[in-house]
């Protein structure tokens, strides 16, 4: 049986966290929060946005103003990231030798149908996958399994012939929750934040379809998924 693979957006299809914590910070600054964006993103990166922003108050937020804030954010992180806008190095040349190779491809994130259509696009990167699975696709956002369940699914494969690339924790807790392998991409994280994946690489240089089956050997079914792990990066603001 050939793998399934499931790709993350953010982090992993382009390298884009350094632009989205900005705009986080932008939107903090305007709202006078003293919040780290990059320290929240490396806890929470792979949740909705109105979802990270729910925890940055002290008191409760109505759904339509976080819904806003979201919204700023989003313009502000487009205006940052208009012109940078670049597929992460070694990707395009990994998607077409899996295709070669009859893999499925798809796409999950907590996006919305507009974000993900700002990035594959406009890199013209939609004809590589068989489906993509947004915000509006999903009941619940990561770390729960919704994201690459509903994928999976919809491209007729098993969990346990299914391997995530992500760039988040939360990702990949959200990989294990549902049954899959994952390759973590330390485009933003450094290896030793990820709990158990196939392996970690910097980008997709030098990856190939090859290189990742003889990994599936080497470790034959998925983690479990640690939920301490998970929990902490709710925990720790």
């Amino acid at each position: 049986m050939k793998p399934t693979l499931l790709f993350d957006l953010d982090g992993v299809i382009v390298d884009n966290t350094p632009y989205q914590a900005r705009a986080f910070q932008l939107l903090f600054r305007d709202l006078g929060l003293t919040t780290n964006a990059r320290k929240l993103l490396a806890r929470l990166n792979g949740m909705p946005a109105t979802n990270i922003l729910k925890t940055v108050f002290r008191h409760p937020v109505p759904a339509k103003q976080l819904k806003d804030y979201a919204g700023q954010r989003e313009f502000l992180y487009r205006t940052l990231y208009w012109s940078k806008r670049r597929a992460m190095p070694g990707l395009v040349a990994f998607l077409e030798a899996a295709r070669a190779a009859g893999f499925k491809i798809g796409l999950g994130t907590g996006s919305p149908p507009e974000t993900i259509s700002y990035i594959l696009d406009h890199l013209d990167l939609r004809r590589y996958f068989d489906v993509v699975i947004g915000k509006d696709d999903i009941a619940r956002g990561k770390p729960h399994a919704d994201t690459f369940s509903v994928g999976a699914a919809r491209l007729g494969a098993r969990p346990e012939d299914c391997v995530v690339f992500e760039d988040a924790v939360l990702g990949e807790q959200a990989a294990y929750k549902a049954g899959m392998r994952c390759v973590a991409v330390a485009s933003t994280l450094p290896a030793k934040a990820f709990q158990n994946p196939l392996t970690v690489i910097k980008d997709f240089t030098g990856f190939t379809p090859k290189r990742l089956l003889e990994l599936l050997e080497q470790q034959p079914t998925a983690p479990k998924p640690d939920k301490q792990r998970a929990q902490r990066q709710y925990m720790q603001l």
